[in-house]
């Protein structure tokens, strides 16, 4: 019997403004061990793996006595790329997902393609622009490099919420659930889904 291929990737990004070495893998248990100087992001970071059924390692350090940013971004960029490598060539593989999450009073959307078309819809009205020391504005940054780098559509909608944190922790557990239902192997489904016979 054939063993099945791990599904799994390692990216290191080193510049001048950040260092991070990640490790992901999409067939896991929720596994995590974050290592950042962004605590909120490391939050949510967790929240992702654990409802993605992911295992994740993040070691991430920038310089965060200028700001967040870079840091946030580039962590996105590598979770990304690691996504884009972890799906391999994608055979077999249910490509779509549409994931409602409620958090208390909030409820999140997120709707995954993985397509090949990097893609960001974004809909989202904060009632305070940071949670703690974290600028929510960098959320969309995180997302938009994510789609970027993982080569997938994404559509993010918070349809209500009084708490900007319970907002945003919907959004990243509903995008866990996505990418978990999406990139899941559906048995049924013969080389890519696709009727180009690419992806």
């Amino acid at each position: 019997m054939t063993e099945p291929v791990r599904r799994a990737a390692d990216i290191a990004r080193k510049t001048g403004e950040t260092d991070i070495k990640l490790s992901f893998a999409l067939d896991g248990t929720g596994e995590t061990s974050i290592e950042t100087d962004v605590p909120f992001l490391g939050h949510m970071l967790e929240l992702f793996a654990k409802h993605g059924h992911f295992e994740l390692k993040v070691e991430a350090s920038g310089d965060v006595d200028v700001d967040d940013h870079h840091t946030v971004e580039d962590i996105g960029i590598c979770l990304g790329r690691a996504i884009l490598e972890a799906l391999g060539d994608k055979r077999g593989i249910r490509r779509y997902a549409n994931v409602f999450i409620p958090m208390d009073e909030a409820l999140a959307q997120v709707a995954v393609d993985i397509s090949n078309r990097p893609h960001l819809e974004y809909r989202a009205e904060y009632p305070a622009q940071t949670v703690g020391s974290f600028h929510v504005e960098l959320v969309h940054e995180f997302l938009w490099k994510l789609a970027l780098e993982a080569r997938i559509t994404l559509h993010v909608i918070v349809h209500y919420g009084r708490n900007t944190h319970h907002m945003i922790e919907a959004v990243f557990k509903a995008l866990g659930r996505a990418l978990d239902e999406a990139s899941s192997i559906d048995p049924r489904v013969q080389g890519v889904p696709s009727t180009k016979g690419v992806l």
